[in-house]
């Protein structure tokens, strides 16, 4: 396996790289700025420049990967056609380019909602909107995939177990992005995480399982 990171340099993509690191599976990652990206990113990662939005520049920096991972997310701004460009067309960018070179399994991390029109994020220029739309364009793709949908999403870890349910059924809550990072991981490593669309958070008073039961009941 040889895994390629799209949004490595942010802050959940950074954590999915740390993660395949500490796992020794070998790490493309895909960067706009190389000087930034090596005092982010562990130096065991391969760093590829280029750019969701240049298709051109994805066939090639994809190299010889064998998975996908994408962390990617419109960052807030007051271009009303960032979620749209990042969100939607960068994905859409990506698994193009993932088909062209035979990809085994694309994992993205989504986020949680994003069924719900009326949703406040929705106010941030449809964000959650387009990210519907991405993860659409990935089911109907062709592809392996595994749409991992955070709750909010934290810098700190914590010792909170992670709840892992199907498709639209957790509405509230919130994640380490440590734990994000994990369960995208896992995603590729599991059997029973392929063709699906999971929603995870982490609570306190959750029972402890495995990544195995995780993805084997949603």
């Amino acid at each position: 396996m040889k895994a390629f990171v799209a949004g490595a340099t942010g802050e959940t993509g950074r954590r999915i790289v740390q993660e395949l690191v500490a796992r020794n599976i070998p790490v493309i990652a895909l960067v706009r700025d190389i000087e930034k990206a090596r005092g982010i990113l562990s130096p065991e990662a391969e760093l590829v420049v280029g750019d969701v939005l240049q298709p051109e520049t994805l066939t090639a920096a994809l190299g010889d990967s064998t998975v996908v991972l994408v962390a990617t997310g419109a960052k807030p701004s007051f271009d009303p056609t960032g979620p749209y460009k990042v969100d939607f067309e960068g994905t859409k960018n990506l698994v193009h380019a993932a088909k062209t070179k035979g990809i085994e399994h694309f994992v993205l991390v989504s986020s949680l909602c994003t069924s719900k029109l009326f949703h406040p994020l929705n106010l941030f220029w449809l964000i959650l909107v387009w990210k519907k739309q991405a993860e659409e364009y990935i089911q109907k793709s062709g592809l392996t995939y595994t749409i991992v949908r955070p709750g909010g999403l934290k810098n700190e870890d914590n010792t909170d177990s992670i709840v892992m349910q199907g498709a639209d059924t957790l509405f509230d809550g919130s994640i380490p992005r440590q734990k994000v990072a994990q369960v995208s991981v896992e995603a590729l490593l599991q059997p029973a995480a392929r063709n699906k669309v999971v929603e995870i958070v982490a609570k306190p008073e959750a029972a402890s399982k495995s990544f195995a039961e995780l993805f084997q009941q949603c």
